[in-house]
């Protein structure tokens, strides 16, 4: 007879089980992943609480959907965004930055954004400051992927930025 273990998280109305052999041979590093990858939610929205947070996290890559939440297309590109978070989830955190609210601009002002140039997703590596950014006019899946993918295949669709172009790190 083996023993068996089961680890249930319930995250965005979602239960994600861990069971069986897989609990056997789980390091304690994998396991710890596990549990921080799937108890954050798809999206986590920015703001002063959350923000500390964000930036303590195992997942090194952050991309932000920089939007309006009071834009029309709002809801329909949240949906869209959402669905793409389901292909990266563990290994890029999907972050919703409301371009609305005040407190928000140092957001866009770190990614050299302007507010006509939004919507916007902006991608992010926190360990060597890497980022880049990409305005566009609607959120699709397809745009999210190619995005992201080709950020981690270390594909910047900027120009390379010079030294003095280089944001410095500051909190947000």
């Amino acid at each position: 007879m083996k023993e068996t273990g089961q680890l249930a998280i319930q995250v965005d109305n979602e239960q994600l089980k861990i069971e069986g052999e897989e609990v056997e041979n789980l390091e304690a590093a994998k396991l710890s992943l596990f549990i921080e990858t799937n108890s954050l939610r798809l999206v986590t929205e920015y703001n002063t609480k959350t923000g500390f947070g964000l930036f303590n996290t195992m997942i090194e890559i952050h991309l932000l959907l920089v939007i309006s939440k009071a834009s029309p297309e709002y809801a329909e590109n949240m949906n869209r965004y959402q669905k793409a978070a389901r292909l990266f989830q563990g290994k890029i955190l999907f972050v919703l930055v409301d371009s609305g609210m005040k407190e928000n601009e140092k957001v866009i002002s770190f990614f050299k954004l302007k507010k006509s140039q939004l919507p916007a997703l902006a991608i992010y590596r926190t360990f060597d400051d890497q980022w880049d950014t990409l305005p566009i006019t609607e959120v699709t899946v397809e745009h999210v992927k190619n995005f992201c993918d080709g950020f981690l295949e270390g594909k910047l669709l900027r120009e390379n930025r010079t030294s003095e172009e280089k944001t410095p790190k500051v909190e947000l």
